[in-house]
């Protein structure tokens, strides 16, 4: 699964007006914007890093608790997390892979000056329908 929802809970600070936010349902998920729409795209991109790296590291993914009563000044809003289009802007690594190819295939390829890296990333995108 790669899209999540969470509650997590906005604290307006008095002091210089920016917002923290917590999310219960994953601990030590916390981050902050200097006014309202920052923190809810920070809010975002929190989760869905917390989230990817559950993932990467195959641990399990928290079940999204209820709401939290919360008082004013304070509010819950829900924040979305995909981390697939998460994964995609972020990890860029170059993975090496090895393949086989016709030698003839390999030669013309090289005489016409072919990005094999380039040609296989474009391929594995049309083909899994990704951009």
């Amino acid at each position: 699964m790669s899209k999540y929802v969470y509650p997590a809970v906005f604290h307006p600070n008095k002091d210089d007006g920016s917002i923290t936010v917590t999310v219960p349902s994953l601990p030590g998920c916390i981050t902050e914007g200097k006014d309202l729409a920052d923190a809810i795209y920070m809010a975002g991109d929190a989760v869905s890093m917390w989230l990817w790296c559950a993932e990467d590291q195959h641990e399990e993914i928290p079940t999204p608790m209820p709401p939290p009563a919360v008082e004013a000044p304070e509010f819950v809003n829900y924040v979305y997390a995909n981390t697939e289009e998460y994964r995609r802007r972020h990890d860029s690594r170059a993975v090496k892979k090895t393949l086989s190819i016709p030698s003839w295939l390999n030669d013309r390829a090289i005489q016409a000056g072919v990005n094999f890296s380039q040609i296989l990333q474009d391929a594995l995108k049309e083909r899994l329908g990704v951009q």
